[in-house]
């Protein structure tokens, strides 16, 4: 097989890299491409990890021909591209064009409704694409399907996603993942399913505090913009069960949630809206995205050790067997030395995870969220070879 992941020595795509090579994989590899604008990202990559699969490939992801070649040959392509950038169609299309298999990180849902409306020109011409093969949206999506395969028939699913540090409190700020993801995340509306349709909700309300277990605790969870309320509530085998109300929720490690909130009070959540400063015109992020940088490599001495606690759960409330029931499924990810060098093993290691699942069994044509996709019987033996703990109740 060869595995072609565009933007592949970025933070994410690095990650699906070294689980590829992993002695995890359940499909037989032959080449991994690491396609990327960073030449010299892409060689200290591949002189760390050491694997002779890997090779190296040059990309403008603007420049048609550069991107067409990238992708020639591949049996899948990974888009690691931060969809922010806006090239999440023209990568999509460029798979179409070429008949090639897809998987991108997805993420706010920005462009996830205008790929779902490609599915019959994808059907029709045998080319297989899921969008959103990370861990939120991804993993979640299928902790999603599995609840609802609990229940006959649906009132609710509400997805939640926490992360907590152990240790010393950091006096820095490290961003969980891309700036412009989190500050989105914060400061632009959301898409939630309420009352059997799609609404949109102001940033940070519906505020909700769970209690869960340590190191988590009292945690307070708003809406966010994200691409699961966005599909799961209409996916074939959930939607006809009745479903009323899907919500995805965010709660950040408590400092640092207040620290974004304070940026985003600051006006950095309009990132993208250029300011003059002394007659030059400039893009808060790219201000923002530096000064953190700066930051951090000035004040890395500081830096505690912290270990990062997950947990991704989704809690449906229906009927079973004509009784009401509530099916509920949680997937903790702890700290392991099988995640060192990852800088979000959950999100690497499920689009890992995607990839090679579609390539191993027959594909099905047309474009997927993956609660279309995956069942939960194939995925989650692949969570739990990767160390994270799955637990489902319903009662």
């Amino acid at each position: 097989m060869i595995m072609t992941l565009l933007g592949g020595a970025g933070f994410m795509g690095a990650g699906v890299v070294r689980d590829l090579i992993s002695d995890r994989a359940i499909i037989d590899i032959r080449t991994i491409r690491i396609a990327d604008v960073s030449r010299e990202r892409i060689e200290a990559l591949i002189a760390e990890l050491g694997d002779k699969r890997l090779v190296a490939v040059d990309l403008q992801v603007s420049d048609a021909a550069s991107l067409k070649g990238a992708i020639a040959g591949s049996d899948i392509i990974i888009n690691c591209v931060p969809t922010l950038l806006g090239f999440q169609m023209t990568i999509f299309e460029a798979a179409f064009e070429a008949r090639i298999p897809y998987v991108d990180l997805g993420g706010l849902g920005t462009y996830t409704v205008k790929q779902i409306a490609e599915h019959e020109r994808f059907k029709a011409a045998g080319v297989t694409a899921v969008t959103g093969v990370g861990a939120d949206p991804g993993m979640s999506n299928v902790i999603c399907r599995a609840v609802a395969d609990e229940l006959d028939e649906i009132d609710r699913i509400n997805l939640y996603w926490a992360a907590e540090f152990v240790g010393d409190e950091n006096p820095v700020l490290v961003p969980p993942y891309s700036i412009s993801t989190v500050l989105a995340e914060y400061a632009h509306p959301s898409t939630q399913f309420l009352e059997g349709k799609h609404v949109t909700c102001a940033p940070m309300t519906g505020v909700e505090v769970v209690e869960l277990p340590e190191p988590w605790g009292k945690c307070e969870f708003m809406y966010s913009p994200h691409s699961e309320q966005l599909t799961v509530p209409l996916a074939d085998g959930i939607r006809e069960k009745g479903i009323k109300e899907f919500t995805w929720k965010l709660h950040l490690p408590h400092r640092e949630h207040e620290a974004w909130v304070g940026l985003v009070k600051a006006g950095f959540g309009d990132f993208a809206d250029e300011v003059e400063v002394n007659g030059t015109k400039v893009k808060p992020i790219d201000v923002l995205s530096k000064v953190i940088a700066r930051n951090i490599e000035r004040n890395r001495d500081r830096i505690p050790d912290q270990s990062s606690h997950e947990i991704h759960f989704a809690i449906g409330q229906g009927r079973k067997n004509g009784k009401p029931a509530t099916a509920r499924v949680d997937v903790i990810v702890t700290p392991n030395a099988m995640y060192d060098g990852y800088v979000d093993a959950c999100t690497s290691m499920n689009a890992s995870i995607a990839a090679q699942l579609i390539l191993k069994y027959p594909k099905k044509a047309g474009v997927y969220a993956p609660e279309g996709y995956f069942d939960a019987e194939t995925y989650f033996p692949e969570l739990e070879k990767r160390g994270f703990k799955i637990v489902k109740t319903v009662s």
